[in-house]
């Protein structure tokens, strides 16, 4: 019986990626206590209520098999396209976005499903129509992306928009589409700037000019990257030493806990710290394209593909906005970060991939 137990908790877990992830959420715990400065107990306790909430998600959704995780594709994603329409109209205004709606007993982010409805959804749709992909298909499968993202650019949330738009594109790149139509969008897309920069919010046009002369407004705009920058060019070869940090503990830092936390962790330990926080990611997103390319279909290949690329967008975005290379976007560092919505978000694509990895047969839907 107890085997039995002990088998049913186990077998759909991927005790490699399990085990990295362990690792880099211990490190998030160690760089928050420290970020937190008076507020490190009650932060960890929190944070580590959202690690195990996030945790039972994973484990639930590894043991859901890929062929009932499509069949739950569509119907999430006509239920996040409904919330976000809902949101446009009747949700909540806070901080001149409207990102929120009010459930009665909670207010919930739609946009946040959407990370999940959307690559599920594509690689659904491309799974149906494997045995002979046209052009057609790649057309139908971007109208079924750019809907919702609309929706939430006009929020406006940027950051998010950025990482829905990233995990479309991984699942469209992943089934085959052309390198020739990628070019072509690619020479559109730069085209298209001036006139997308017309119908950007001033907020959005500062953060880019902010980007290019972060010194125009040190004590506004500038101010953010301007003292990450200070914080991780500080901290040297192996940094001031845990709980050491001056520009996090005297203040200079903002949102050190969730979006600038890789600037708390850059001068506390350093470039050998930093060496080893980019190990660990590498080993998850090498861990998770290993799973991808081992998928015995195609909607695993694609959700597995799209996930770990996802996750490496969220590293990649939040460490090159820090470090001054990428515009202020507010996405955070994953795992590592504070917060409860984006870490069970991100544990739910990891139970995903062990989903993909573990159950090795996928019937027709």
């Amino acid at each position: 019986m107890i085997r039995r137990i002990g088998r049913l908790l186990v077998d759909h877990i991927d005790g490699a990626l399990l085990t990295s992830i362990l690792l880099l959420a211990g490190v998030g715990l160690v760089v928050l206590y420290s970020a937190s400065g008076g507020d490190g107990y009650d932060k960890i306790y929190a944070q580590l209520r959202n690690l195990s909430l996030a945790l039972m998600a994973l484990w639930v959704v590894a043991n859901i098999p890929p062929q009932h995780l499509m069949r739950l594709a569509l119907p999430l994603y006509a239920v996040g396209l409904i919330l976000l329409v809902a949101v446009a109209l009747v949700g909540d205004l806070r901080l001149g976005a409207r990102r929120w709606l009010n459930v009665g007993v909670t207010s919930i982010q739609p946009s946040e499903l959407m990370k999940l409805a959307i690559p599920l959804t594509l690689a659904w749709y491309f799974h149906r129509h494997e045995a002979g992909l046209k052009i057609r298909d790649f057309f139908i499968a971007a109208i079924l992306l750019v809907v919702p993202l609309a929706l939430i650019v006009k929020q406006p949330d940027l950051g998010t928009a950025l990482l829905i738009s990233a995990s479309g594109f991984f699942v469209l790149f992943l089934a085959g589409l052309s390198w020739k139509v990628l070019l072509g969008l690619g020479l559109m897309a730069g085209a298209s700037l001036p006139i997308a920069w017309r119908f950007m919010h001033d907020y959005q046009k500062q953060r880019v000019l902010t980007l290019l002369d972060p010194t125009s407004d040190p004590l506004g705009a500038g101010y953010h990257i301007i003292q990450s920058t200070i914080a991780i060019g500080s901290g040297g070869t192996v940094g001031k030493g845990w709980m050491k940090g001056t520009q996090g503990h005297l203040d200079f830092l903002p949102e050190r806990t969730t979006d600038f936390i890789f600037a708390v962790f850059g001068e506390e330990f350093g470039l050998v710290g930093n060496i080893i926080l980019l190990v660990l990611y590498l080993i998850i997103i090498g861990r998770g394209l290993y799973i991808a390319a081992n998928a015995s279909s195609l909607f695993g290949r694609l959700i597995a593909g799209a996930v770990t690329l996802t996750f490496f967008t969220y590293a990649f975005v939040n460490m090159g906005m820090v470090s001054g290379i990428l515009p202020v976007v507010g996405v955070p560092l994953p795992l590592v970060s504070y917060g409860g919505t984006s870490l069970v978000t991100m544990m739910i694509g990891f139970g995903i991939l062990m989903s993909v990895a573990t159950h090795r047969k996928l019937i027709a839907t």
